[in-house]
C-alpha cells in the first residue's frame, strides 16, 4: 500500500455498528493504516437500521453505546488522525429488503447520538437537551420508545 500511492489519494473508513466494538483492535487497525501511509481515517457508526432487517423501531441504547465506543477509539488514537465520523442511518439491508426503522421513529436516536458525539459522551444533561429539543417528557434509552 505504501508504495502504491493509494494512501495519498484516499482516506479509509472503518465501519462498525456494534454496541461492544473491539476498541483496542480498532486502535491497532488505525496504527496499521498510519504505518501504510494513510494520514487520516474516518469512523462509521449508526443511529438506526443496523440491528436487524425486520426491525421497526431503533433501540436507542444500542446506538448510543456504539457512539460511546467510537469515542473511546478516538481517545486512543492520535488527535490528528481522525478526520470525522459518518453517522449512518440505514433504510434497508439490501435492495430487495423492505424498509426498516423509518426515519421519523429514529429521530430521537439521531438526536441522542449526535449530542453524545458532540459532547464527548452521554449524561443527564444530554438527555435533558434531547427531551427539550424534541418536546419529549421522558426519553427512553434501553426500551423501545413509542
Amino acid at each position: 500500500l505504501s508504495e502504491s500511492g493509494v494512501p495519498q489519494l484516499v482516506q479509509p473508513m472503518i465501519w462498525d455498528y456494534a454496541a461492544d466494538i473491539d476498541v483496542e483492535g480498532k486502535a491497532q487497525l488505525i496504527e496499521k493504516y498510519r504505518r501504510c501511509g494513510f494520514s487520516k481515517v474516518w469512523f462509521a457508526s449508526a443511529f438506526k437500521g443496523a440491528t436487524g432487517a425486520n426491525q421497526s423501531l431503533p433501540l436507542i441504547g444500542h446506538h448510543l453505546r456504539n457512539q460511546l465506543e467510537w469515542l473511546q477509539v478516538a481517545s486512543r488514537s492520535p488527535a490528528h488522525v481522525l478526520e470525522g465520523i459518518a453517522l449512518t442511518g440505514w433504510q434497508r439491508y439490501d435492495h430487495f429488503s423492505v424498509l426498516c426503522e423509518l426515519f421519523p421513529v429514529a429521530i430521537p436516536s439521531l438526536a441522542v447520538c449526535l449530542l453524545a458525539l458532540k459532547n464527548g459522551g452521554y449524561s443527564e444533561k444530554v438527555k435533558e437537551n434531547v427531551e427539550e429539543l424534541l418536546g419529549m417528557s421522558n426519553l427512553e434509552i434501553d426500551t423501545f420508545m413509542r
